[in-house]
């Protein structure tokens, strides 16, 4: 009997994660869901089939982290692919510290930790693949400073690990998934960049199957990530597009 494909989705809290489980429900896949906050899988659950694993975990606890990977490795008996979502973000402009520490406690810290461990446990059955879903915004800084830095070091770690995995001729993929800024777009009314939720996780479930070391979601987001590259900073810093209030100037 052939062995079914298995896939731990680790953050499984957000829609996209929800969606891409489905999808990869579909396909046949065995799902094993890390989530701090299993009651909002609730709905999911019913869509899934009844050998769907879930685990609890708490983000801002490195122990906790590797006990649930390591609690549905070994139900699972391994994974063909590790998926990893967290992307906590936030900002007020008074910067606030707090703001700052709990972005990168989960998007640096709990990130890194998820996919080292997913990494080793790849190594140690000597195949998989281990994907992530980022976002442009690690291309450029901005006002929410720690969201968009924690989105280079995201690139950067994976570039790491794939180089590792390269340099160790290890039967293991390490894709960056740069998924678009739907979210600021949504706010700003651009419906041209926004694209419905299952067509973004067709997407990326397509590039992970191709193996793709990194690619944009949806793929008109290179043209937006090749811009913000491209732009001057006097340009890039969107302060400077603010008219002044010359109203303000006369009192």
């Amino acid at each position: 009997m052939t062995a079914k494909t298995t896939a731990i989705i680790f953050g499984a809290s957000s829609a996209l994660s929800q969606e891409l489980a489905r999808q990869l429900a579909n396909e046949g896949v065995r799902l094993g869901l890390i989530s701090p906050d299993l009651d909002s899988l609730g709905d999911l659950t019913q869509q899934l089939p009844d050998d769907t694993l879930l685990q609890a975990v708490n983000i801002n606890d490195i122990d906790d982290i590797a006990a649930a990977i390591d609690s549905l490795w070994q139900q699972l008996g391994g994974a063909h692919l590790v998926l990893v979502n967290t992307g906590l973000n936030a900002y007020h402009p008074s910067l606030p510290w707090q703001i700052d520490q709990d972005v990168i406690d989960v998007n640096v810290v709990g990130f890194a930790k998820a996919c080292h461990l997913a990494f080793e446990r790849l190594r140690e059955q000597s195949y998989g693949q281990l994907a992530a879903i980022n976002s442009v915004s690690g291309v450029r800084g901005g006002p929410a400073m720690a969201f968009h830095a924690s989105k280079a070091f995201a690139s950067n770690y994976l570039e790491g690990l794939r180089m590792h995995a390269q340099r160790l001729k290890l039967g293991i993929t390490v894709s960056d998934v740069q998924l678009g800024q739907f979210d600021k777009f949504a706010q700003q009314g651009r419906t041209f960049w926004l694209s419905p939720l299952p067509v973004v996780a067709k997407q990326i479930l397509a590039g992970l199957k191709k193996g793709k070391q990194k690619f944009h979601v949806t793929k008109r987001w290179w043209l937006v990530s090749t811009m913000f590259k491209l732009l001057p900073g006097y340009i890039y810093n969107t302060r400077r597009w603010k008219k002044k209030d010359k109203n303000k100037d006369k009192a």
